[in-house]
């Protein structure tokens, strides 16, 4: 393994499962500190204790502006700084045209959007120049996907939020990039009420329209992640990097 992230503090935010917790497992593996959040305690600790060393579970939710001040106040307190964010929390659920709600509206761009501006708003007092920003995106920022209009509309934000904040902190000297996984099973796929058979036919016929032919792996996006977040990158500024085995250039 390499130590690309040595010495560095990190925050990971949803880091209890899928995406997070892999990427929270690379960064803690290439050297670094890694605060992880999650809103259920029981899965904080579990996750905690699967990470096994370097890291720090903090129960947070993104979509709370309090909690947010009091991780923050955590990361101060432990650490001093933070070097890496890893702004990766979010979710979202099918609703088709016709059957959106404003409950389903609301609870996804509360997260997706609101939690992720200020959580990287609230981060920016304790980064130093140099310091980096992933934003976790998704294809469907630039696909339109049956379903998913809120999900993507708020992926879509999240893509040009890195534009203009890429302007934003260019005085700052912190690199802002995006992470656009494609289709990668996780947990998060049984909020979409696919398991078991179903869950499996979706991943064949998904990767159908693959180029490499297969689903991607959640190490595969933390991999990637590990890449925006390190020296490796030092030029790569306001970017959406898809992680998606070819699937949005064809």
């Amino acid at each position: 393994m390499t130590s690309r992230l040595t010495g560095k503090i990190a925050l990971v935010t949803g880091g209890t499962s899928g995406i997070g917790l892999a990427t929270a497992k690379r960064f803690v593996a290439e050297g670094a500190h890694v605060f992880v959040t999650g809103r259920r305690q029981a899965h904080l600790d579990a996750a905690v204790e699967e990470i096994g060393g370097n890291v720090t579970g903090v129960r947070s939710d993104v979509s709370d502006l309090a909690d947010l001040d009091r991780l923050y106040a955590t990361i101060q307190r432990d650490q001093g700084r933070l070097d890496v964010l890893f702004a990766n929390a979010g979710g979202g659920q099918v609703a088709p045209l016709g059957q959106i709600t404003e409950e389903h509206f609301d609870s996804i761009f509360n997260t997706n959007v609101r939690g992720l501006v200020f959580t990287v708003q609230k981060a920016l007092p304790l980064m130093p120049r140099g310091a980096t920003i992933v934003l976790n995106a998704s294809t469907t920022s630039i696909k339109g996907t049956p379903g998913f209009s809120i999900y993507s509309a708020s992926k879509a934000a999240v893509r040009n939020l890195a534009r203009s904040w890429m302007l934003d902190l260019k005085e700052a000297g912190i690199r802002v990039n995006v992470l656009s996984p494609g289709v990668v099973p996780t947990p998060a796929y049984e909020l979409l009420g696919l398991q078991g058979e179903q869950l499996a036919g979706f991943i064949e016929m998904q990767a159908r329209t693959i180029p490499l032919g297969r689903v991607g792996t959640t190490d595969e996006i933390a991999k990637a992640a590990v890449f925006l977040a390190c020296d490796d990158s030092s030029f790569v500024n306001g970017v959406e990097l898809f992680a998606d085995g070819g699937m949005t250039q064809v």
